[in-house]
């Protein structure tokens, strides 16, 4: 796979964005809570055979820049519909994971031209989640240290990742900015984008981990029962780190997504 990086000055932000294959529809990668644009990169290998693939860094991950105060959903969101048009994608789907999934929600509630569908793994809900404050306060400096980020791994998945990718997940943690690691338990984790999420008017289909405890099927598909048309694909034996678990699977499903 021939992997480009390419940096975007988009509000006020530089944005690290990878990018490898071609073919429509351009597929665009929003990563996780203390991920980074690399943490698609295996599933990437598979999917950019067919497809151009995208991933960026949100604004205070990986290689973008650290020194901006606004890191809200919202932001996010407003960050990958200016990257987008700089791009000049105009056939394209966001394939969101967990927190870039609930970004995903919100670039789709505003109708950008050219966005054909959402792939969302373990998407996180457009109502709050039902986390206490002080157990959110706690996530606040997890990405601190090494010992909290391990921590993280062992509440994401039951199973085994690989030393690699282990050491993947904990140094994009740990390389997060003071303000991009607080906004999600702070802010992102209890917002309510409920009221807009009913405007997304392209095919959803959602991916779950058959393991997964963090978004488990049953509350996903309580989640999005007033969504209509919203498919679902199950993975057995994967947690809330698919693309780090079992990449070649999860590259599958949302090929398959594609063409449902």
């Amino acid at each position: 796979m021939s992997w480009k990086q390419k940096t975007y000055r988009v509000n006020s932000v530089d944005l690290n964005v990878a990018e490898a294959g071609a073919g429509n529809p351009a597929l665009m990668f929003l990563h996780y809570w203390g991920g980074s644009s690399r943490t698609w990169a295996p599933t990437i290998e598979s999917l950019s055979k067919t497809n151009r693939c995208i991933a960026l860094d949100f604004r205070g991950w990986g290689e973008s820049s650290k020194d901006a105060e606004d890191y809200s959903l919202h932001t996010l969101a407003e960050d990958v519909i200016g990257l987008v048009e700089q791009i000049g994608l105009t056939e394209y789907a966001v394939v969101g994971h967990s927190m870039g999934a609930k970004v995903a929600q919100i670039v789709a509630a505003r109708q950008p031209e050219g966005l054909k569908g959402l792939v969302l793994f373990g998407p996180a809900p457009s109502a709050p989640m039902p986390v206490p404050h002080e157990i959110r306060q706690v996530y606040e400096s997890l990405y601190d240290t090494r010992e909290g980020a391990e921590t993280v791994i062992g509440n994401l998945t039951p199973h085994e990742v690989s030393d690699g990718y282990r050491e993947q997940f904990i140094e994009d943690a740990l390389k997060g900015s003071f303000g991009a690691k607080r906004a999600w338990p702070q802010q992102g984790m209890i917002e309510d984008i409920s009221a807009t999420t009913p405007k997304i008017n392209v095919p959803v289909h959602i991916i779950v981990g058959g393991d997964d405890a963090v978004e488990p099927e049953a509350s996903l598909r309580e989640n999005f029962k007033a969504n209509p048309g919203v498919t679902f694909t199950v993975i057995p034996g994967v947690g809330h780190i698919a693309p780090l678990e079992k990449p070649a699977e999860l590259a599958e499903a949302i090929r398959v997504s594609l063409h449902t």
